[in-house]
This record gives structure tokens, sequence and C-alpha cells, in this order.
């Protein structure tokens, strides 16, 4: 008899478990991404737009590979594992920006928010708005930027579809 924590693994490893978790760890990411924009007001940085873009391309590669069939599944797990590596590196490539560990890109700097309607509009849109640059972090949690957090989740999602993407090919 299989330990239950193995038979779990084994069940998420399987093709369609492991992209629904993706699936649903992309859709949260953005999702806090976005929250932070428009619910808390942080105006995104060019290298935090950019850093959403590999989860817009996996998303609906996810979605696709919910429908298809265990190796064509597995195929777009492996293109979405390599996807999400280099969001992570892009991650990564950011939170040492903010670190200072290597210059940012000397084009980066705060985005515009929505343009206001008056002058009062403005006034609070200007409290209300947090602009960062790119080497700036906005906001940290145990020492850890949205960047810093976004490459650790990226890697992990990539690490997870990598692992069912084999397992699919392999036809295990």
């Amino acid at each position: 008899m299989a330990h239950p924590a193995h038979a779990l693994a084994e069940r998420i490893g399987a093709p369609r478990p492991a992209a629904l978790l993706v699936l649903l760890g992309a859709a949260a990411t953005v999702g806090g991404a976005l929250l932070f924009q428009h619910g808390l007001g942080y105006v995104p940085c060019k290298l935090c737009l950019t850093e959403r873009q590999p989860y817009y391309l996996a998303l609906p590669l996810l979605a696709a590979a919910l429908l298809l069939p265990r190796r064509l599944a597995g195929g777009l797990l492996a293109l979405v594992a390599v996807i999400l590596l280099v969001g992570a590196g892009l991650g990564a490539y950011h939170a040492g920006a903010e670190w200072g560990f290597w210059p940012g890109p000397s084009d980066c700097g705060g985005g515009a928010g929505p343009a206001p309607a008056g002058v009062d509009d403005f006034l609070k849109t200007l409290q209300a708005t947090h602009p960062v640059d790119c080497t700036a972090a906005a906001w940290r949690f145990l020492g850890i930027s949205l960047a810093g957090y976004n490459a650790l989740i990226a890697l992990g999602l990539a690490a997870l579809s990598g692992h069912a993407a084999l397992r699919a090919l392999r036809g295990r």
C-alpha cells in the first residue's frame, strides 16, 4: 500500500492536476499583482509589467493542457515550464536590481496612473498612488520584494509544470 503523501504526489504530478495547480497559481499571481496595482494604488514599473508577460502566455496554454490528451498536455506543460523559467529569471533580475546587485534598466521608472478628472481628484490620486522605479522595492514581506516573490513563485510553478511534463512524455 502506497504512503498517502506519495499517492497525493503521484496525483498532483499527473498532467491534468498539475496543469490545474499551475493555472491556479499563475492566475493567483497575476491577480495579486493586479490587486496591488488597482486595489492598493501601486503603479507598476516597466519590469513589473514585463514580469507578467510569461503568465499571460502560460495561462491559455495551461487551460489547453487541461483539455488535451496526456502527451500533448505534457508538451504544453514543458513549454509552460520554459516560459515560467524565463519569468523566474525576470523576477530574479528585478529583485537583484532592487537590492543593488546590478543596475536596472536605464529607461525604467514609475508608470502613469489614470488621468484625474480635476484638482481634487489629482490630490487624492497623489495620496493613494505609490509610484516606484525598477530599483526601489515598493513593498517587502520578510525582506523579500514582490519581484523576489515572483521569482520564487515562477520557479516553483515551472518545477511543477516541468515535472508533470516529464511524467506525461515518459508515459507515466
